[in-house]
């Protein structure tokens, strides 16, 4: 069988055929990888460049990675996060003309870090519940997305810095499946799954001499289940309200939208006698903020960072001249997000040295600048304006930090 390569895009076939795919996997030159931290896989894989594309390589048999890469397809289009597939290669053989493996090709996630990786220095107990807090939102969106993951686990997931907080990315999605719907029993499985994995990669860790001595690698696995529980709970439950309490549901669509969901539609039903409403909303993926942030800006983020860039946006907006909410003749809020990027934003973000920025995206310098003014200003009581905080920021956070953050591959 000839070589093939089943790519989304183009221009991916042309870049890929530069690459050694007569050979094993395990035997690729050292010219063609690039040095990435790697998570435990059932499977070889492997970092390479492509053109300007940092991609990740998994070798498996033909099957699996076929569908694989349409599971990956679609969660794309469900809008969940998880790595972004590519391409499959198939019909392999090495010079001597026996068969190879074939392989999954995805992007490499700028910026992300597998769980071990982070875990090189010992990890603080607060930094790991910001963990659980990150992989049990990624388990809520795939099931309320209809996808079974069937290997829910710290391995199978990739984690990048969003706003002093974490962002999830599904890795793994070979024993996934995709339903209409999910029952409470496809739910409860992949909660037990990912609380047997979690609590056994944590021992593990704790064997290696890796993880806090204050953390109960048990505990920790059973947390995934009660912050998934209290998630879903909020999420997808029916409330009941006094009639005429219409912005008691308002409220209820702010506090979903706070956690970074959606309500799609909804369903309101009035008793019989008049006395109370039934509202039962029908939440869709996460990203409220993002979206918003991204209407409005042109700037890709992710959820927490558009949060906290809306908030300074909002700030900014209400002391410009020319925005008057009420007046048809002033900027509109599209206008004036544009002028913020171009005067703010950006200006920012480049006055950060690119050797000193590590893994950081601009997003997240722009929020470390924000957090960084803000306790100048409380130590000073009165706000020290952000050339100041950025000038101090660079002078006194950044040299320190630098060994803490990772170099990154542009992509």
């Amino acid at each position: 069988m000839a070589l093939q390569i089943s790519a989304t895009n183009p221009e991916h076939p042309a870049l890929l055929l530069e690459l050694p795919w007569q050979l094993p996997l395990e035997e690729w030159p050292d010219e063609v990888l690039v040095p990435l931290p790697r998570g435990i896989s059932r499977h070889i894989v492997r970092y390479a460049r492509a053109g300007d594309e940092v991609i990740a390589v998994k070798e498996l048999a033909e099957r699996p990675a076929l569908r694989e890469y349409e599971l990956l397809r679609d969660l794309d289009r469900l809008g969940i996060p998880a790595v972004d597939p590519l391409a499959v290669v198939t019909g392999r053989t090495d010079a001597a003309g026996a068969p190879l493996e074939s392989v999954l090709v995805t992007r490499h996630l700028r910026g992300s870090q597998p769980y071990r990786s982070m875990f090189e220095t010992t990890m603080r107990p607060a930094t790991m519940h910001r963990l659980m807090d990150a992989l049990a939102v990624l388990l809520v969106r795939l099931h309320l997305a209809g996808f079974a993951w069937g290997d829910c686990s710290l391995s199978n997931t990739l984690f990048r810095r969003d706003a002093g907080a974490y962002a999830a990315y599904l890795v793994d999605a070979e024993t996934g499946d995709l339903h209409p719907q999910l029952s409470a029993g496809q739910r409860d499985y992949d909660l037990d799954l990912a609380r047997v994995n979690i609590s056994g990669e944590l021992l593990d860790l704790e064997a290696s001499g890796a993880l806090h001595p204050s953390v109960d690698p048990i505990e920790f696995g059973t947390e995934i289940c009660a912050r998934y529980q209290g998630l879903w709970q909020e999420l997808t439950r029916t409330s009941v309200y006094p009639a005429g309490k219409y912005h008691y549901i308002e409220r209820r669509i702010r506090r979903l939208n706070d956690l970074g969901f959606d309500v799609a539609e909804m369903q309101i039903e009035h008793a019989t006698n008049g006395d109370t409403v039934t509202f039962v909303p029908k939440v869709v993926d996460a990203g409220h903020h993002q979206r918003q942030l991204l209407r409005l800006t042109g700037l890709d983020t992710e959820e927490n960072q558009a949060r906290r860039l809306l908030n300074d946006l909002e700030s900014w907006m209400a002391t410009q001249d020319d925005y008057d909410p009420g007046d048809p003749l002033g900027a509109r809020p599209e206008v004036l997000a544009h002028r913020w990027v171009r005067d703010v934003f950006r200006p920012t973000v480049r006055a950060v040295p690119l050797d000193l920025r590590g893994s950081m995206d601009p997003a997240e310098i722009y929020h470390e600048l924000l957090e960084h003014r803000w306790y100048m200003s409380e130590r000073a009581q009165h706000d020290i304006g952000l050339d100041t905080a950025v000038e101090d920021y660079i002078s006194t956070i950044l040299p320190t930090a630098r060994e803490t953050l990772r170099p990154t591959v542009s992509d």
